[in-house]
């Protein structure tokens, strides 16, 4: 009974992350589109950061209640769930063409930041506040290329807006509200998961890894299949690519400097896997600049193997 109700709870946790990313973007959004911030700069910045909240708030609330394992598993396992499993997934439902300033500059990019929280977890196996401040700096490099692309007009995003206008009240309730149930979903999300773990008698790192990582990815899934199935796939892997660059230069960044996050040996493996995983990821798209059904179904089994890896 015990454990029915955790999973229940685990479940509701999921469901207030998502839920509350969604209202917090949208009305972020709306509001500095009212503001008359251009709409390339939006999906850019808030909208991808606000697809890496329910990853922050989980590993937040995991590192401040002694929980570290779990901020990196979850970093760790999303970024190669977001792309073994999300983009497999969606290439496979629908070839999804690539963006020449992804292949060129951005899969670069994460493979680097990859590499760079692997060095320095490795150093004395925590990410330290300094630390957390090294990521921040290379943050704040990746802000200031989007904002580049965006004022050049290279990045192709375009944002569409959908029936009539919503009051400013009702875009700052959104805004309270969204952040309330990520900031409660995360704290529910993260409890249960840690009971989970010590009633299986499995460690941190492997709940971290699977069940929290794929619950704040949910936001993704659900985002790419739905672009794949509405034939408009376009922004699939930039996306992702944003989203595991916002995951651990902000996440993790913004973690070590609230509290130093543990980086156990064994993160290692998992660090090389999401390495490998952006190298593949770059060999199925750079000559062609599209991922085509059979490196989704690559990137699927390569994603079953890896799970059961860490069983």
């Amino acid at each position: 009974m015990q454990i029915l109700w955790q999973l229940l709870l685990l479940a509701a946790g999921f469901v207030l992350l998502m839920k509350g990313a969604d209202w917090f973007v949208d009305g972020a959004a709306a509001i500095a589109d009212k503001l008359g911030i251009p709409q390339l700069v939006i999906g850019l910045t808030i909208v991808a950061m606000g697809t890496s909240l329910p990853e922050a708030a989980v590993s937040i609330s995991a590192a401040t209640k002694g929980s570290a394992a779990i901020t990196i598993g979850n970093v760790l396992g999303s970024n190669i769930m977001n792309v073994l499993v999300i983009l497999g997934l969606t290439s496979v439902l629908c070839a999804i063409p690539v963006q020449k300033s992804t292949v060129v500059y951005e899969i670069p990019f994460t493979i680097l930041v990859t590499v760079v929280l692997a060095g320095l977890g490795l150093m004395d196996n925590r990410i330290a506040r300094w630390e957390g401040g090294v990521l921040w700096g290379l943050m704040i490099v990746y802000l200031l290329y989007l904002l580049k692309m965006a004022k050049s007009g290279k990045s192709q995003e375009e944002e569409e807006n959908e029936g009539k206008p919503k009051p400013v009240w009702l875009l700052l309730l959104m805004i309270v509200v969204g952040a309330a149930m990520i900031v409660f979903g995360s704290d529910v999300t993260v409890d249960a998961a840690t009971a989970l773990a010590t009633m299986f008698g499995m460690e941190e790192r492997f709940i971290g890894l699977t069940i929290v990582a794929f619950g704040t990815s949910l936001p993704e899934l659900v985002t790419s299949v739905t672009a794949a199935l509405k034939k408009k796939p376009d922004i699939a892997v930039g996306n992702i690519v944003g989203s595991n660059i916002f995951n651990i230069l902000f996440v993790v960044g913004t973690t070590a400097l609230i509290t130093p996050v543990t980086y156990a040996e064994s993160f290692l493996l998992d660090s090389i896997i999401a390495i490998a995983t952006m190298v593949l990821l770059f060999l199925c798209v750079a000559r062609k600049r599209r991922l085509g059904w059979i490196g989704g179904l690559i990137m699927l089994i390569g994603y079953a193997a890896y799970f059961i890896c860490i069983l």
